[in-house]
């Protein structure tokens, strides 16, 4: 898990949100408004986007094409009904939230790292 994960307005260009994501090196990003998550916008939402005729990045804003239903759990949700819900559903991340509070992102490069650990301890 990333705690403290990069977060962008909702109501921030999706220039700004791409430039944010490349800049960091990540593929999700959750979606803030007044201090409070309201979404998850990711790379492939931004791709889509950006390749549907008279989309402007520079005046289309996150919240027209962030997800607003994003799987959210605990900090203490158990790992494997996080892992396989994610799997079931086909999701790349799940924001994990503690009293209504963003506090960290898990995604599926953090379920790899986990398998790998596990994987390597077995040797």
């Amino acid at each position: 898990m990333t705690t403290t994960p990069h977060s962008v307005s909702a109501d921030q260009s999706l220039k700004v949100a791409g430039e944010l994501m490349k800049r960091h090196s990540i593929r999700h990003l959750p979606v803030m408004r007044n201090g409070r998550l309201t979404g998850i916008l990711t790379d492939r939402d931004l791709k889509l986007a950006n390749s549907l005729q008279g989309v402007d990045a520079e005046k289309t804003l996150v919240d027209a094409i962030a997800t607003d239903d994003p799987y959210l759990v605990s900090p203490e949700s158990p790992l494997d009904e996080v892992v396989a819900y994610m799997a079931d559903h086909r999701i790349g991340s799940t924001l994990i939230v503690d009293n209504h509070k963003l506090v960290g992102i898990f995604t599926s490069t953090d379920a790899l790292r986990v398998l790998g650990d596990t994987l390597h301890a077995r040797h």
